[in-house]
């Protein structure tokens, strides 16, 4: 796990802050002993809405899924941070993006009790399609699709298939 990584998860924004600035590692880091996630799943996932803003605003992909393809808004629906979910909307985040199961985050709220996020998030997928509909029509390039993942994804499925 990285520095950025630890603080990110620790919710330190400071040091978050300082990482950034000097470029001393790169905000879309996966760890693999941590099943893939970068600082802004382990950001989101502690509701630390300030160091997900600077994340974001420093490049990290929010649409990002580690093995299972949970992405950050998977993690904040988990734990309830509505906040989080607001802010990862605003910055066009994939919110309505499947895991390996098929849970979206709305699904993933729904199953730990988070009504209001689940609300939320319900009304968000309707708008995050109708936003990837605008800016296709538009000819807009979204950075919503984690190329690695797809083909992991595509590459797992060979396997199953060849059993």
């Amino acid at each position: 796990m990285s520095e950025l990584h630890q603080a990110a998860a620790a919710g330190d924004f400071d040091t978050v802050e300082e990482i950034l600035l000097h470029n001393r590692c790169d905000p879309n880091q996966r760890d693999i002993d941590w099943s893939h996630k970068t600082p802004l799943h382990w950001a989101a996932a502690g509701g630390h809405a300030e160091s997900v803003q600077l994340l974001l605003a420093h490049g990290a992909r929010p649409c990002l899924q580690t093995e299972l393809g949970w992405t950050a808004a998977h993690f904040a629906a988990e734990s309830g941070r509505l906040g989080v979910l607001r802010l990862l909307h605003v910055h066009h985040a994939p919110l309505d993006r499947p895991d390996r199961c098929g849970d979206t985050p709305a699904r993933v709220a729904q199953i730990y009790g988070h009504t209001e996020c689940a609300l939320f998030l319900k009304k968000a997928e309707l708008e995050c399609q109708a936003y990837r509909k605008m800016a296709a029509q538009k000819g807009l390039t979204l950075d919503d699709v984690d190329e690695e993942w797809t083909e992991d994804g595509k590459e797992n499925q060979d396997n199953v298939n060849n059993i």
